[in-house]
């Protein structure tokens, strides 16, 4: 009979393939997008999911597991996505937030996954593994809300074709009345 330590290794397995396929997919779209500061955002996230794939490993580790792969068919499904999304706009002005959307897709699958692990890691006692999918976690969340402040103060406007001027000066913030920094 399976119990929540086996279901446990094998969403463990799925988040360790789907981490590995990012990391050899990022690149290709931090060079895809055209928004400097998306470029960075991307660049600076696959160095933590390089990071998630070592961070993976221990847990295995800690739970005395071997470390495997299981084939991730949502991480596949939604590159598949972004792949097909990045060629549909790739002249458009609409590229980068049709790149952000797909990142976000893939953000919000992570954070429930890794969510539903952490609970299970703190439910199946092992502090340590518990400890590093929080961290885990906790970088997804913050890559997320870093994609959601681009997609409003920058990506979205510039789809639409409203910030020629601020747009074009990459790495500078520029105050918006009565709103936060806009990224630009």
């Amino acid at each position: 009979m399976k119990m929540l330590k086996d279901l446990f290794l094998a969403e463990l397995a799925d988040r360790y393939d789907s981490e590995k396929r990012l990391v050899r997919a990022m690149p290709a779209m931090a060079k895809t997008a055209t928004c400097k500061e998306l470029q960075k955002l991307i660049k600076s996230h696959l160095k933590e999911t390089i990071g998630h794939v070592k961070k993976l490993e221990t847990v295995f580790k800690a739970f005395g597991a071997k470390v495997q792969a299981r084939t991730c068919e949502a991480t596949i499904g939604l590159l598949r996505e972004g792949a097909e999304i990045a060629a549909d706009f790739k002249k458009s002005p609409a590229l980068n937030a049709a790149l952000i959307s797909v990142a976000q897709k893939i953000e919000h699958y992570e954070i429930v996954s890794y969510g539903c692990l952490r609970e299970w890691s703190a439910v199946l006692g092992n502090k340590n593994a518990t400890a590093s999918l929080q961290e885990i976690l906790d970088e997804e969340k913050a890559a997320n809300r870093s994609l959601i402040d681009l997609a409003r103060w920058r990506s979205n406007k510039e789809a639409l074709g409203e910030c020629a001027d601020t747009c074009a000066r990459n790495g500078k913030a520029t105050k918006t009345p009565n709103r936060r920094p806009v990224l630009v």
